[in-house]
């Protein structure tokens, strides 16, 4: 399916200490400073019935309060723009571009939410202290969702304590499905064109409304 949705199971958990505790404050008072960001990407997507991978690669711009451009480069294009009224995904190769409601994407628990920082740690997760000696100093939290959802049982965020930005985000599904992405080069309040996250949609591209007016399915 052409998406980046998520995957798996509970396992068992351990108290948060305080040195976790004073992070997460840490981390959601970043987020609510935060104008915004851009970075590069490494993403692993994983199917557990069939044990098939797919890796991708790309770049991610966003810019409060919730615009964000999600460019994938690898192993096909892909274009991701929330925007302030809609929300556009655009396939290249197969020149079709499908249209979604705002509110749908970014309130679902999804990757974006975290990237937008609309996660509430605090709020919509338990969070766990979970030691990574292979984190290359970055401090990794276990998030379980106080209410989970079908694309979101279990999460964990690696993030640098020097910056407090998250620096690699992996979200489990309830079917076991995984999405692991890592950021790269990683710049914080960057100058970004609110032009940056309009659509402009190309001749002859087959148009999947999925707003809720009428379910059209369009050519431009």
């Amino acid at each position: 399916m052409k998406s980046f949705l998520l995957a798996c199971m509970l396992v068992a958990v351990w108290a948060l200490p305080v040195r976790g505790a004073d992070l997460v404050d840490d981390v959601q008072k970043k987020y609510e400073s935060l104008v915004g960001f851009t970075a590069d990407f490494n993403q692993n997507l994983k199917n557990s019935s069939s044990g098939e991978g797919e890796k991708r690669t790309g770049t991610i711009a966003f810019k409060k309060p919730s615009l964000v451009r999600w460019e994938t480069e690898e192993p096909e294009k892909e274009l991701l723009l929330v925007g302030k009224d809609v929300v556009w995904d655009y396939f290249e190769d197969d020149q079709e571009a499908y249209r979604y409601p705002v509110e749908e994407i970014i309130s679902s628990k999804t990757m974006l939410k975290f990237l937008t920082g609309k996660a509430n740690l605090r709020e919509d997760f338990h969070v766990f202290d979970e030691p990574d000696s292979a984190a290359g100093g970055l401090f990794r939290l276990k998030l379980v969702p106080k209410e989970p959802e079908p694309g979101l049982v279990m999460a964990h965020v690696w993030v640098d304590p020097a910056t407090h930005l998250i620096m690699r985000i992996a979200i489990q599904d309830f079917y076991a499905n995984t999405n692991d992405l890592i950021l790269k080069n990683l710049k914080v309040d960057p100058k970004l064109s609110d032009s940056l996250f309009v659509f402009s949609l190309p001749k002859g591209v087959t148009v999947h409304d999925n707003t809720g007016l009428d379910g059209r399915t369009l050519t431009q």
